[in-house]
């Protein structure tokens, strides 16, 4: 017996935990959005849309659970809730992290978490219709209007005389049924093990493009039975059952009977909503044929090998040259010289192409913060608005995964202790409701991420008494510690700001993760403040996966790079032009102080500064400018970036590497971390040769085999 029944049922389920979790987000910003207008009709309309999508489809793959409490949901959310707006809204978020727990124990094959709670609050929101109304309509029960043929009403006078109930059964088809006719025989089956079934609508000729069908019954089974047998998952969406009283039948004409069903204003607007809609499920589902879900395994793979096309392409390059060279006159030169301009547009095409791919918009990963500052404000009793720009920004799927963690930290952080209470911001002549504003751009060759909130901001005196009383510095390390270097403090493991331990850390809790995280991707974080005006942390990231345009150059007869759009300009200087301040070297450049920085073991003291003739590198990092000191320059070339790990580089000053068409290895520098070590105020590391003493080495001797 084949195994291809279960490898399906295993690639549903996969494809259904993927999907799930786009439909969760979509839950959960339409929660938000409930907050702040809850009695938007269209909000709530949605929420149903996304809870009945997950409920047919948790049905499709097995998972019973979930899909019996969706249903639970989607009755409960029907109808128009106008006294229990906040418990609507309560609902929606509860039923966002349900559902996330649930989805997380089916795929770890854990226990199911306790629903209890959620089925308790459908229930308030179930029956949460004023009493009048409920009343009123108790009072006056109607039944759909349907005019049921003189032998079909004789066949129920029939049956109901030998002590059967007669039910009117109303079953709406799932909008999602493309087979309305079979959904008509499934039902009919299903009620005949139980029932006998005396009429029906449409008829079965007729039932292709029925919204609802109508049975007329006969049954000794109890009415919570009919029910259950009507539902079928994926084919029948909701049902309804009346009880009928043939001798009312005979006196009442049937025409006179009410035009649609009314036992609660909830069904009456879900079979509107369901019915309406129909046009926008329809578009929705054109736009899913067209998505393909591709692993991402799989696009490295094919990233990787595109990488090596690259490198391939340089041997080429590099034998054509060769080629040209000894064969100058050969007629063959200029055809070799077409197919490979040829082959270079294709496979800069191709590159571009699966580069797209593998970028992801980083509103992926922004989406989930508006419910991480609302549940943190909310825990912390205080008012914060969320404003996030760049979310259109591409970026590596890897990265935004990797960086998910560390903006968690420093936005919960941001409200916890960054944000003032609503009375201290009114003594400080602020608005009550505080402001963090997420943002996101691409600097030269790195992806920037700022988390900046107008909060008290970042006292230094205080981060150094704090530091003091935790035994983390001495006094005389606070007497000459710099600005800079205090609010260095907060990436300590265990250092804290906040007066009492909450729910919620206060800045410095967690935030050495932030920085851990950081430098194992060859990044760096930055951080502004001022005192009560607020504090900007800036997380800045090497693209890692990319191919790019770089500037190649020589350090000590090494072998470097960096990218080309990094280089401001290239200037040449006698050492003569150079000029000590403190213990950082400068060049006036253009009536502008440009720092210097030397890379390797080479001393000042070794040069002949009235014979030799130096090239200087102009890079820019952000609004920061340093001059790094080379022997000489190598050109241009296209590099595939190839990421380095702990176990073969050593230093951070260099973030990854590539091979040349010649088969030599050439590093790509981190400027990140060049800035960041050169431009330290009150370090020894500007000197000439500090590299070396720092790392024992210049970075290319630090590369192991």
């Amino acid at each position: 017996m084949t195994q291809f029944p279960d490898d399906r049922d295993a690639e549903m389920r996969e494809l259904f935990f993927d999907t799930s979790q786009e439909l969760l987000q979509s839950l959960n910003d339409d929660a938000l959005k409930l907050e702040k207008s809850p009695r938007d009709t269209e909000v709530v309309r949605s929420i149903r849309r996304t809870v009945h999508t997950l409920k047919g489809d948790a049905a499709a793959c097995g998972f019973k659970e979930l899909s019996e409490l969706a249903h639970k949901l989607e009755d409960a959310l029907a109808g128009d809730k106008p006294s229990l707006p906040a418990l609507l809204v309560e609902v929606s978020f509860k039923a966002v992290d349900i559902f996330g727990e649930m989805l997380t124990a089916y795929r770890q094959k854990t226990p199911l978490p306790n629903v209890t709670e959620i089925k308790r609050m459908a229930r308030n929101l179930a029956s949460g219709v004023p009493a009048t109304r409920r009343k009123k309509k108790a009072a006056n029960p109607k039944t759909p209007r349907v005019i049921w043929t003189e032998y079909e009403r004789k066949s129920a006078d029939v049956a109901h005389a030998e002590g059967k109930s007669i039910f009117h059964v109303v079953a709406h088809i799932d909008q999602l049924c493309a087979m309305p006719i079979a959904a008509l025989q499934l039902l009919t089956s299903a009620l005949g093990s139980i029932a006998q079934i005396l009429g029906s609508r449409p008829e079965a000729e007729s039932a292709a493009h029925a919204k609802k069908l109508e049975l007329l019954i006969a049954t000794n089974a109890a009415e919570s039975d009919v029910l259950s047998k009507s539902r079928i998952p994926t084919v029948i969406s909701r049902v309804e059952c009346f009880a009928l009283n043939p001798a009312e039948h005979a006196t009442t004409k049937a025409a006179e009977r009410p035009s649609a069903p009314e036992a609660s204003p909830a069904q009456d607007q879900l079979t509107e909503t369901m019915e309406s809609e129909t046009p926008e499920t329809v578009a929705a589902l054109k736009i899913a044929e067209n998505v393909l879900r591709v692993d991402a395994e799989k696009i490295d793979t094919v990233l990787n090998l595109v990488g090596e096309l690259i490198v391939a392409k340089s041997m080429l390059q590099q034998t054509m040259q060769e080629f040209a060279r000894v064969h100058s006159k050969d007629p063959l030169r200029p055809r070799f010289s077409d197919a490979m301009a040829f082959q270079s547009r294709v496979l800069n095409d191709l590159q571009r192409s699966v580069m797209k791919i593998r970028m992801v918009p980083v509103e992926q990963l922004f989406r989930r913060f508006p419910r991480i500052v609302r549940d943190s404000a909310k825990s912390c009793e205080k008012q914060v608005q969320l404003v996030i720009t760049g979310q259109e920004t591409d970026l590596d799927k890897g990265l935004l995964d990797a960086i998910a963690e560390p903006l968690t930290h420093i936005v919960r952080n941001a409200v916890s202790h960054g944000i003032e209470s609503p009375r201290e911001r009114e003594l400080a002549g602020k608005e009550s409701t505080g402001t963090i504003r997420l943002n996101a751009y691409h600097q030269a060759n790195q992806l920037i991420v700022e988390v900046k909130d107008d909060g008290r901001g970042i006292d230094a005196a205080k981060l150094k008494t704090k530091a003091l009383k935790a035994k983390l510095i001495s006094a005389e390390e606070a007497e000459h510690m710099s600005t800079p270097e205090a609010l260095d403090l907060i990436f300590r493991p265990g250092f804290s700001t906040a007066d009492e331990i909450t729910e919620i850390s206060g800045r410095g809790v967690g935030l050495d993760i932030v920085r851990s995280v950081l430098l194992r991707m060859k990044g760096t974080v930055e951080i502004e403040t001022q005192p009560g005006q607020g504090t900007t942390f800036r997380l800045k990231l090497p693209l890692t996966l990319a191919i790019i345009q770089a500037l190649m150059f020589r350090i000590e007869h090494r072998l470097f790079a960096v990218p080309l759009n990094a280089v401001a300009e290239i200037a040449r200087a006698w050492e003569s032009d150079l000029h000590r301040v403190d213990a950082t070297e400068v060049l006036q450049l253009r009536n502008q102080v440009l720092p210097l920085v030397r890379i390797g073991q080479r001393r000042l003291s070794e040069v002949d500064s009235t014979k030799e003739k130096i090239f200087i590198l102009v890079l820019t990092f952000g609004e920061r400018k340093l001059g790094l000191i080379v022997d000489s320059l190598e050109g241009e070339e296209e590099l595939v970036i190839k990421a380095l790990d702990d176990q073969t580089i050593a230093t951070d000053l260099v973030s990854s590497a590539s091979i040349l068409g010649d088969g030599r290895v050439v590093l790509i520098m981190n400027l990140a971390a060049v800035m960041e070590r050169f431009t330290k105020a009150g370090t020894d590391v500007r000197q000439p040769g500090a590299f070396s003493r720092a790392q024992q080495g210049s970075p290319s001797a630090e590369v192991r085999q």
